[in-house]
């Protein structure tokens, strides 16, 4: 709640495929920083970009470092289904946490956003894995939001969009339009 008791607008942050999809209607959109967490590889997906047989590998926000990205304004009266759509997509499998955090926007304002960050504890955490792995993984996945190289593609074309500078994801996005040895 606003001042006098107006519903708030919801801010969200998104560092992935939120970026270049959000999926939900937005009133304005600032690129900005979170600090405390940074973009990685790390979780297996099941769902929407492999299957629990042959795992894809998508974007989560794990400790240190800090993450560049797209902060979404959302008017106060969509806010909740925004919420539920974000519920829906982000945790189809639990295996992220919805926090709210602060992120500076690049013009200078300093917001409290949604964001998802990766569980740790969750089976599908995969942590640091070895550059080979990253792309097997990607390269394999395939699932109900399309082929894992497309979403690595897309993020990685944002990100260019953007000037914010990923050199692994840059690496992996590049292997990816080479056809597998």
């Amino acid at each position: 709640m606003e001042a006098g008791g107006a519903p708030a607008d919801l801010w969200v942050f998104g560092y992935g495929s939120l970026m270049w999809r959000p999926g939900f209607p937005f009133v304005e959109e600032q690129p900005g920083r979170l600090r405390g967490y940074h973009r990685s590889l790390c979780v297996l997906s099941h769902v929407h970009r492999g299957t629990p047989e042959r795992p894809g590998l998508v974007l989560g926000l794990d400790r240190g470092g800090s993450c560049r990205g797209m902060a979404f304004r959302v008017a106060a009266a969509a806010a909740g289904d925004t919420l539920a759509y974000l519920r829906a997509r982000e945790q189809v499998t639990a295996v992220y946490v919805e926090r709210r955090l602060g992120v500076t926007l690049d013009d200078g304002r300093r917001i409290e956003a949604v964001t998802y960050l990766v569980d740790r504890t969750h089976p599908q955490y995969a942590g640091r894995l070895p550059e080979a792995d990253l792309l097997r993984l990607v390269r394999q996945g395939l699932g109900q939001s399309g082929p894992n190289p497309d979403y690595v593609r897309h993020t990685h074309d944002r990100l260019v969009a953007l000037g914010i500078a990923d050199p692994l994801l840059a690496r992996v996005a590049a292997a990816c339009a080479v056809p597998s040895p």
